[in-house]
């Protein structure tokens, strides 16, 4: 084996995962980094793929942990390798699965750093103009918020998908897993949408399309072509480093806000869960928290039984 190749079972593995279980791109290409590191490390240790004992499996997780890694980067490896062992087993590949009572490495629940509203506001602001470029960014900042989508939700969004024609507007997304699902365009998003796409969008559309999806796309680049992920982090940094945010934005932390800011004013977890596309309430359940922490700094900030004497 050299190169990037990997075993056999490794590639009919990452093809089952596409194929049956829908998983997007950027996850198969996570498993196939893990992985590769997993095939390198058990090579040096003069071991193979198929003759991995529980004790090897242990050992790989610890070397992880002795050069560093972090919790989360160590239990994403052992997912991959729990669940490459779990599919060969289950196809006959293999007999055992070694890794089935390796301990997940534990991870510090971290909280969502949520913007407060102010800071939203902000941000907001800070597109100022009417040309072509600046009522696209606008729109992204307004959707990623007013939305609560995940980057690879809006850079996928096509014209056939978004709904502004009352208001009530709606947009259909595709999720995690290809699961598809319909969030509302609140009235400022939907206004920003409408702005970009009937008066903007045409001064961005080439002579030709390079890529037929191109001509769908909601979101152009200034070469005609579909806006990437990357593209969107660079709109997103910047009007973030315009009004003093700096490494405290990303479009990821813009979701974060717009469930928090929902649960702040009473919205229900469900709902937001629907919303957000999570398949766990669990996982909606750590905006919770962070409602619940603001709560607790206002109310020793503002109550007078509850302040710290000076």
């Amino acid at each position: 084996m050299t190169g990037d190749s990997v075993p056999l079972v490794i590639e009919e593995f990452l093809v089952w995962l596409v194929a049956e279980r829908g998983r997007a791109a950027s996850t198969v290409e996570a498993y196939r980094r893990d992985l590769r590191a997993y095939v390198a490390w058990l090579t040096a240790k003069g071991h193979s793929i198929e003759t991995m004992s529980e004790a090897d499996v242990e050992r790989y997780v610890g070397s992880l942990r002795a050069r560093g890694a972090a919790p989360a980067t160590s239990k994403r490896a052992v997912v991959a390798v729990r669940a490459l062992y779990r599919f060969s087993v289950a196809e006959g590949i293999f007999t055992t699965n070694p890794a089935t009572d390796v301990a997940l490495p534990k991870v510090p629940a971290g909280l969502p750093k949520a913007l407060n509203e102010a800071d939203v506001t902000s941000l907001m602001d800070a597109v100022v103009g009417y040309e072509a470029v600046h009522l696209r960014d606008r729109a992204i900042l307004e959707v990623l918020y007013g939305c609560g989508i995940r980057i690879s939700e809006l850079v996928g969004l096509s014209l056939s998908d978004v709904d502004l024609d009352d208001e009530r507007g709606t947009a259909r997304v595709l999720g995690k897993g290809s699961k598809e699902r319909i969030v509302p365009v609140g009235r400022m998003a939907r206004l920003a949408l409408a702005e970009w796409i009937e008066t903007a969008r045409m001064q961005f559309v080439p002579s030709q399309w390079a890529r037929r999806d191109d001509s769908d796309a909601v979101f152009l680049n200034q070469r005609g072509g579909r806006l990437s992920r990357q593209g969107v982090w660079l709109v997103v940094r910047h009007y973030g480093d315009r009004v003093g945010l700096g490494d405290r934005l990303t479009p990821h932390v813009l979701r974060h806000s717009c469930a928090t800011h929902l649960l702040d004013h009473g919205a229900d977890i469900r709902v937001v869960q629907e919303l957000l596309g999570h398949a766990s309430l669990t996982t909606t359940q750590v905006y919770t928290k962070v409602s619940t922490e603001r709560l607790r700094d206002e109310y020793d900030r503002a109550h007078p039984r509850a302040r710290r004497r000076r």
